[in-house]
Order: structure tokens, then sequence, then C-alpha cells
């Protein structure tokens, strides 16, 4: 049964936060094996088809340019037609678009296919944001959950590269990675129609529309957490994008050779294991601590990076990972639950704007500084990484010693969550 578009829990079923979750992790998992194996796709699909950097670079930016759109323009929709509804449609969007890249092989098919899975993942990732926020307690509890769902997707970030290596090294195409998505979606699917989902809280009259989620922009909690996620996303998506050119060429001892060749590896499985980790660190340290050193051994990482080049690099860039691990999740966290449960689905909208268009135009501003005064060097393009994590650091500290959202936080413990845990 539904009102008004949204989901009404049935008298006598028994909502499954276990299945939920575990529904959840899947999905983060899934499209992270994807989207994170863009690499890996870049350097075979450039000797297969002959394109040029531009055109493969492509394969990154149409994906994450969709996701940002889809994030402003379709994140209402899982406030509007509930999360259960929302999630089984970009499934099997992102199902269907997955399975067609056995269609053909052209590269406007791939980049047609691309741009809308980057619609179909916005449209999902928005709706089980939302839900993490419906399974959750309290803001603290949420922020645990964020970060056990980030670690899942740190998990599928390791294994998408290595089935494309493995498939590369075996004769097998790149493009079974899709069909194995495709196969995953369609499992989900099946899971999410007969697992019973929260229902939605929502006022007499839904707001949700494109025009509500725009009218977040004016929010100071949306536009400070956003702020610091795209100073943060940048951060991140310069390594494991310009990481292994910058590291291109490097000599040294055997262990530094060998964290050159597989930096990006370190860094991924890092990433990963702090986000499992964080969920027990968050539960004995403030999470304003925790961002505030965390981030600060970010910025030293990348600021001695770009002072003393690739000898420094070569450590330290990867190692960033175990830092960055919590960093996302957490403020990904804080800034949905500074908004009341009916506008989880537009807020984690917005927020994701932010996340995929940082994630899309960093990595061209890092090329474009290091061509146009670097002379294609990419250490010029970490200085200028090193700057946005200086950004990120400095938004910490402002956290840290004004603790702007104490207020919506508090507030929604006692609204939301209808819990007193701090």
């Amino acid at each position: 049964m539904s009102v008004a578009g949204h989901e009404t829990k049935p008298q006598g079923r028994r909502v499954n936060h276990t299945l939920i979750s575990a529904l959840t992790f899947a999905m983060f998992f899934m499209f992270a094996m994807t989207t994170d194996a863009v690499g890996e796709i870049i350097k075979i699909a450039k000797a297969d088809m002959g394109l040029t950097n531009i055109q493969a670079s492509a394969f990154h930016w149409a994906t994450m340019v969709a996701i940002a759109g889809s994030g402003i323009g379709l994140g209402f929709l899982a406030d509007r037609f509930g999360r259960k509804n929302t999630i089984i449609l970009g499934l099997g969007i992102y199902g269907i678009a997955s399975a067609l890249f056995f269609a053909g092989q052209s590269f406007y098919l791939y980049l047609s296919l691309l741009f809308v899975s980057g619609l179909a993942i916005g449209i999902f990732k928005t709706a089980a944001l939302a839900l993490i926020g419906d399974i959750s307690e309290s803001t603290e509890h949420h922020t645990r959950k964020m970060n056990a769902v980030e670690g899942f997707f740190g998990v599928g970030a390791i294994v998408g590269p290595l089935l494309v290596v493995y498939f590369s090294n075996n004769g097998i195409n790149w493009t079974w990675l899709y069909l194995i998505a495709a196969s995953l979606c369609a499992l989900m699917i099946i899971a999410a129609l007969f697992t019973e989902y929260p229902e939605n809280v929502s006022g007499e009259k839904p707001t949700a529309s494109f025009k509500h989620t725009l009218s977040l922009l004016r929010n100071k909690y949306a536009l400070g957490f956003s702020f610091a996620i795209a100073m943060y996303v940048a951060s991140e998506v310069a390594i494991f994008v310009w990481l292994p050119t910058f590291l291109d060429g490097y000599t040294g001892t055997e262990i530094a050779m060998m964290f050159a060749a597989y930096a990006v590896m370190i860094f991924f499985v890092l990433r990963a294991a702090g986000r499992f980790l964080g969920i027990w660190i968050l539960q004995i340290l403030d999470w304003k601590i925790v961002m505030l050193v965390f981030t600060g051994l970010i910025f030293g990482c990348f600021f001695a990076s770009a002072l003393l080049g690739k000898t420094a690099a070569v450590f330290l860039l990867p190692i960033s990972g175990l830092f960055m691990s919590m960093i996302y999740p957490t403020l990904n966290s804080k800034g949905i639950s500074c908004f009341p449960k009916s506008e989880h689905g537009a807020i984690a909208g917005l927020i994701l704007f932010f996340t995929a268009a940082s994630a899309a135009f960093g990595p061209l501003l890092m090329a474009f500084v290091s061509d146009t005064w670097g002379g294609g060097d990419m250490r010029i393009g970490f200085v200028l990484a090193t700057g946005f994590a200086g950004l990120l650091f400095f938004s910490a500290v402002w956290n840290w010693l004004r603790d702007p959202a104490a207020e919506a936080l508090l507030a929604a413990n006692q609204s939301e969550y209808a819990t007193g845990e701090a």
C-alpha cells in the first residue's frame, strides 16, 4: 500500500534491517567494481580502439557528469516514490545498460552506455543513501553505517581493476566486467522485490521535486558539507587518476619500486581497510577530532609530495588512503543527517552532484595546469591537488573550532531518531 507515492509498511510484516543493509552493501560494491576499474579499462581501450587521451578520458568523465546531473536532477525520486521503488528503477537501468556492452564495440556505443550508467547510479545511490538514514538509530549510528557501506565500495574498487587485469591477461574482453555487474543487478532486484523496506517519513503534501532540491543550495549545511566533500574528492581522485602518470619512469630502491608499481592498489586497499576501521574509531573519538587529524595528515602527504617530488610521493600518496578512508562517508553522513529523513533523497542527490562534479573536473584541472605551466609534468598537477587538500584541512579546522552543525545534528537526534545519543 502507498500514500502520496510513498511506501508504507504493511501491518504484520517486519522490516529486515540486516537484509536491507546487505543489499545496500552489495549495491555499493557492484558499482564501485565498474567505476573504479576505469583506469585499467582506459589503458586497454586506448590500444584496442586507437583512442586519443582526450577520447579515452571520456570513459571517466561521461559517467561522472551523468552521476552529477542525476544526483541533483533526480535525487528527489527517493523522497517522492520511495526508496525501494527508486532503487529497483536505478538498478534496472544500470543492469540493462551494462548488458548492452555486448551489443557492439563502438566507442560511441560505450560512451552512451557509460552516460546512461551514470544516470542510473545517481538514481539508486541517492535512494540507498536516504535508506541508510531510515535504518539508522541516531546520527552517530548513521555515520558508522555510512563508513561500513563505503567500506564495501572500497572493496569493489579493488576487485574491479583486478578482474579487468585478469581478463586482459587471459584474453577475455573487459566488457565481461559489465556482464557480471548486470547479473548482480538482476539478483539485487529480485532480492529487493521480496524485501520489506521501512516506510518513508513525509509530510501530508510531499515537497520532493527538482525545484526543492535546488532550494537546498541556499542552506548553509548543504553548501558547507558539499564544499568539504568536493575538496576531498578532488584530492582522492587525483591519486587514482594521475599518480601512475606522476610516477612514470621512477627509479629507486627495491621497496620504492614495489610501491610505485602497485601505488593505486595500495591506496585502494588502505582506503577500504580504513573505512571498516572507522566504524570502531568513531565509537571512541569525536568525529570532529577525527576529521581534523586525518585531513591534516592528508594535507601533509600532498604537501611533502609536491615539495619533494616522486621520492616522497611514491610512499606518501598511497599511504594517504588510510587517512582518507573515513573522510567521505563521515562528511556525507553528517551533511545528510542535518536534514529531516523526508529530505534525505534530495540532500543525498545534491551532495552526490558535488561529489561527481569534483571527480570529473578535478583531474581535468590537474591536466590543464600540468600542460599549461609544467610542460606536461604532472608534479604541477599535484601542486594544485595540494591546494585541494589544504582547503579540506582548513574546513576541518573551522568545523573543529566552531562546530557549525552541532545544533542541527542534536535536533535530528531528538526529532528524527528519537534518541539522546550525541
